[in-house]
């Protein structure tokens, strides 16, 4: 059923027939020909020139994105599937010679923030999940890639955004990764690539806490008008996913917001992958210490996806294992293990880890992403007697990405059950698939319905779901909304 693994194929489940496009960098547009983002431009630069009494030389723009499919396995090396939507972080940029950075957003509700490069340059900044902390994380991921010489003296900087905060839409990777933009533009150091932005941002994230594996940051710089993308890693690179000509995906809020930098949630699903590849590697005689990723050991074994699951099942056979367990399996001491294992966060020694489910998720997932892929590829090919039904290929994406929220809820448990309930809703109203996307534990889901059936879809959505919360109409509207594929990170000058 699945392609085999190999090294040669970097373990991603096919052998790509296209070639990787010519090296492309960061845009520096004029917003004279969208007359709604040269709006939103005025304002923003209107209220910078009101806070700082000075013009901006230069605004960044990175979008939202949403996940078609391929949830919590980017960490482990597999690909992903999402797109760039409409939805976005604005930023106003200037340069100051007081090495100060100070920061103004317009929402009233996040306050200003100033701190001195100082600070930021040498990593000394709290790390909690705060507005402002995704702004200098940012920078400081740009710091680390900067000539020295080259660094800005100061930055001056409004922030606007309109994707839902806590959302699952990457409002927090988009902040992040506009802020390495700015840095580097500011330093004259944006003739990197945008896959090399993309990794930049991934590495800056990290600094707050969250061990993400770079999807976020990834589709905010590769994201294109017209199509999903196929996003590998190790190296990163993009694909175009051509999706359906009458496929519209739907982005619906559950109402219950989370944010995976503060909880250890996330960490710990990072934590329990890379466990469960190194005692699968510690059985099969491979060098456990120098596995970090389930892909790792899967190219090693030279497996294919389906194969993985059968081994899963044979070598992880307890629901939970404590950390004595992991140890004496692997011939660990405990300190050591922390070191390898679970450098990146400390759990209670009574913390369970469900390795079994976890790996189980990842390698089903990614083959649910390969079969993705193949579906959408189907009516490129040539021969009438080849290409599939156009309903026939929507039935089979909607049934992948049931299968998928199904996984994430039962195997990794990171759903909620307002988002369950808002998936129920959304097959109930039409759907021909829904899952959560996102980190989940609240946020959004996303479904899959038709051109011709989108607005029934959304009305009967509302009624379901959004109604019966109380939810006005006029709020609806932002939490529940049709979404196609946008441009990726831009530069706009004055």
């Amino acid at each position: 059923m699945y392609t085999k693994m190999s090294k040669e194929s970097n373990g991603r489940g096919w052998k790509l027939d296209t070639g990787v496009s010519d090296v492309e960098r960061v845009p520096i547009l004029s917003a004279s020909k969208d007359p709604k983002l040269a709006a939103r431009l005025k304002t923003i630069s209107d209220y910078f020139a009101e806070k700082f009494h000075r013009e901006p030389s230069f605004f960044v723009r990175v979008p939202g994105r949403v996940n078609l499919i391929g949830e919590h396995i980017d960490y482990c090396g597999y690909a992903v599937c999402p797109m760039a939507i409409r939805q976005d972080i604005l930023m106003a940029i200037s340069s100051t010679n007081d090495d100060k950075i100070r920061l103004t957003n317009m929402d009233p509700k996040y306050h200003d923030h100033e701190t001195d490069f100082d600070r930021i340059r040498s990593g000394s900044f709290d790390g909690s999940p705060s507005w402002h902390n995704y702004f200098l994380c940012g920078v400081k991921g740009a710091l680390d890639e900067i000539p020295e010489g080259s660094e800005p003296t100061g930055i001056l900087a409004t922030v606007w955004g309109n994707v839902p905060a806590s959302s699952g839409l990457s409002s927090s990777s988009a902040l992040v990764s506009a802020a390495v933009l700015a840095t580097m533009h500011l330093s004259e150091c944006d003739e990197r690539s945008k896959e090399d932005m993309g990794t930049i941002s991934a590495r800056a994230e990290r600094y707050i806490g969250t061990q993400g594996g770079g999807m976020d940051q990834a589709i905010a710089f590769l994201g294109e008008p017209g199509c999903a993308k196929l996003i590998e890693f190790d190296p990163l690179r993009a694909f175009n996913v051509t999706l359906p000509r009458s496929a519209v995906f739907v982005i619906a809020h559950s109402l219950a917001r989370h944010n995976k930098a503060s909880t250890s949630d996330y960490n710990l699903r990072v934590a329990e992958c890379r466990m469960a590849a190194q005692i699968i590697a510690k059985r099969y005689g491979i060098a456990w210490e120098k596995v970090r990723k389930l892909i790792d050991v899967q190219v090693e074994l030279d497996k294919t996806l389906e194969e993985m699951t059968t081994i899963v099942d044979r070598e992880l056979l307890q629901d939970s294992y404590n950390i004595e367990e992991i140890c004496s399996i692997l011939g660990a001491k405990l300190e050591h293990l922390r070191e390898v294992s679970l450098a990146t966060t400390s759990f209670k020694d009574s913390q369970p880890f469900k390795l079994r489910q976890r790996a189980m998720h990842v390698f089903q997932e990614a083959a649910r992403v390969v079969k993705f892929r193949e579906i959408n590829e189907a009516d490129r090919k040539t021969g009438s007697d080849e290409k599939m039904e156009e309903d026939e290929r929507l039935g089979q994406l909607g049934r992948l990405m049931t299968e998928s929220h199904v996984s994430l809820d039962q195997l990794y448990e990171c759903s909620h059950p307002e988002l369950n309930r808002v998936v129920e809703d959304a097959m109930d109203c039409g759907a021909l698939g829904a899952r959560l996307t996102g980190a989940g534990w609240g946020g959004c889901a996303v479904a899959l319905t038709t051109d011709d059936n989108v607005d029934g879809f959304l009305e009967a959505l509302k009624e379901k779901f959004y109604r019966r919360r109380n939810v006005e109409p006029t709020e609806a509207n932002g939490l529940l909304f049709p979404t196609e594929p946008n441009q990726g990170a831009a530069i706009y000058l004055p």
